[in-house]
């Protein structure tokens, strides 16, 4: 059930690729996925290979792995741009290369036959974890701009499914190094389908709702109505009183107490 899972789980991005094919371009998608799932591959092949012929199974489905993996950074490169295409050509050197070749150096020339499963299921389970952390940027990506494009929920489900699956095999096995990197898989995976969920159906207020044109209040004033209808706390003034004041000195003396007011 492992292998058959994490099979599809390994196919899961095809649509994604195929999406980039036919556009010739990787829009969103980040490379960081894929050349950390081929190093992880790579990783349980290698302590697979340490268990006495019962790591069978890791290696099979880690073999597929890494050739799936393999195919997805090429293409990846093919319609990257410059900027994309060396990045994700220095952290496959630096990791996939010279990492996994110092593993081996230090596995081998500083181990013990007897206690190297322990060192490399140690190493397996740090970078597991970095590996299902991995989607984090992409969760951060979907809260941010509440759009799952560029998250999908197979991929997210399989995930999902696939750990709980190496969790249960791993525990009956009593492999400590196999089940436990899959309980914060299982966890992030579920995690992933809840924001799915979440930002799905979520729909960007429309222009009329969230920028409505603000009422400017009107402050002109009716000077007829001013000129008849008295307003509280206002100095009606008369001709006879400003001394043959004109009509505009009174509209002026009513217009300032009813600011004034």
């Amino acid at each position: 059930m492992g292998n058959i899972i994490s099979f599809i789980v390994f196919l899961a991005p095809v649509p994604t690729f195929v999406r980039i094919c036919k556009k010739k371009s990787i829009e969103g998608f980040q490379s960081l996925p894929y050349v950390s799932a081929l190093f992880s591959a790579t990783l349980w092949i290698y302590y697979a290979m340490q268990k006495d012929g019962s790591g069978l199974l890791l290696i099979t489905i880690n073999a597929v792995g890494c050739f799936i993996e393999t195919i997805y950074i090429i293409l990846f490169i093919t319609y990257a741009n410059k900027k994309a295409r060396i990045s994700t050509l220095k952290v496959l050197g630096l990791l996939n290369f010279l990492g996994f070749a110092a593993i081996i150096l230090v596995c081998e020339l500083l181990t013990k036959a007897s206690n190297r499963e322990k060192v490399l299921g140690g190493i397996c389970v740090g970078f597991s974890v970095c590996v299902f952390a991995a989607p984090l940027s992409i969760m951060r990506v979907v809260i941010r701009t509440r759009s799952v494009e560029f998250m999908p929920f197979s991929l997210s489900l399989f995930l999902t499914l696939s750990a709980i699956t190496w969790l249960f095999y791993g525990l009956a096995i009593k492999d400590f190094y196999v089940a436990l990197p899959n309980i914060m898989g299982a966890f992030l995976g579920a995690v992933q389908m809840i924001l799915y969920v979440i930002y799905k159906y979520y729909k960007a207020p429309k222009a009329d709702d969230t920028e409505k044109p603000k009422t400017v209040p009107d402050h002109s004033i009716d000077m007829v109505k001013l000129a008849s209808t008295p307003v509280s706390g206002e100095i009606t003034v008369h001709p006879q009183t400003q001394g043959g004041g004109d009509l505009e000195g009174q509209m002026e003396k009513k217009v300032s107490n009813q600011i004034q007011t």
